[in-house]
């Protein structure tokens, strides 16, 4: 349970954290760091566009369920920033994923931009867009 005020230093630390519970198919730290009040957006890899705290939630859950223990992964943020009761970070997020249907473990490099709200004194994650980095030119 995280102090009431954490910084958001403090919070990404834990949110990096929460993303290696998420790859290894549990979704339950996403969806207590997560919103339950709307508004709330989720643009997944897909290109869906998902609104509303409860889908967001629901496409979280879902998600979780295509990935298997054994992943590993972390960010490289580019950009972070708090003011106020609004907190971003933008980055990439690279895994070695294990996947429900896939042998062995497939490589996922995505571009993320992660908005965060303070709710009764904690951080809460309002909005993420992630979509696949093309790593051709690496």
């Amino acid at each position: 349970m995280p102090a009431l005020d954490e910084s958001f230093e403090e919070f990404m630390k834990r949110r990096e954290s929460v993303s290696l519970d998420y790859i290894n198919g549990n979704p339950a730290t996403l969806i207590d760091i997560s919103t339950s009040h709307d508004p709330a957006t989720f643009f997944p890899p897909s290109g869906d566009r998902i609104s509303g705290a409860t889908n967001v939630n629901a496409a979280n859950e879902k998600g979780a369920s295509s990935f298997k223990e054994g992943s590993s992964g972390h960010f490289e943020v580019i950009q972070s920033a708090e003011s106020g009761d609004l907190s971003f970070w933008t980055g990439l997020q690279h895994a070695k994923v294990r996947m429900e249907g896939k042998e062995g473990e497939v490589p996922m490099s995505l571009r993320v931009t992660e908005v965060f709200r303070r709710e009764n004194g904690e951080w809460k994650l309002v909005h993420r867009h992630a979509d696949m980095a093309d790593t051709s030119s690496k």
